[in-house]
């Protein structure tokens, strides 16, 4: 009995090294996030093309691995943008349910004698480029023309 004990604490403890949370917390969030899409589909429509626990793994491994949203789409053989709604999706859920929200920030000014880490959220985030069709609406003023005035 004892050794199935310690493969079970060894499994926890790999579990939390590889997705960041106790497999107890997995669970936690997965039947919040369960309850959450069940009652989003009750009346039918276009199923996820991921199901809820492998949004779940995706949303862990892109917070605690810092991959990238590209390469989490091809090991699951989904587009990024997939990936990013799915993380989303996730984030906002729990969120929404409190259970697992921070603190804000008054709180941290609050309690800052306390403090001991700060975690600073540094996720992508899309930047805005220019279009490839820009250069017709260029301003004539910032290009120098000898033949114009």
């Amino acid at each position: 009995m004892e050794k199935k004990k310690e493969l079970a604490d060894a499994k926890a403890v790999l579990f939390k090294r590889l997705y960041g949370v106790k497999p107890r917390t997995f669970e936690n969030m997965l039947s919040i996030l369960q309850r959450e899409y069940d009652a989003l589909h009750k009346k039918g429509g276009k199923p996820s093309k991921l199901p809820v626990k492998d949004k779940l793994y995706i949303t862990l491994k892109y917070l605690r691995e810092y991959r990238t949203m590209d390469s989490i789409a091809a090991e699951y053989g989904v587009c990024k943008g997939t990936v990013c709604l799915s993380i989303q999706w996730v984030e906002d859920t729990l969120a929404k349910d409190g259970t697992f929200s921070l603190p804000g920030k008054k709180v941290l000014k609050r309690t800052s004698a306390s403090i001991q880490y700060i975690v600073v959220d540094v996720t992508e985030s899309p930047i805005n480029r220019p279009q490839k069709g820009q250069r017709a609406y260029y301003s004539e003023k910032k290009r120098h023309d000898p033949g114009h005035h």
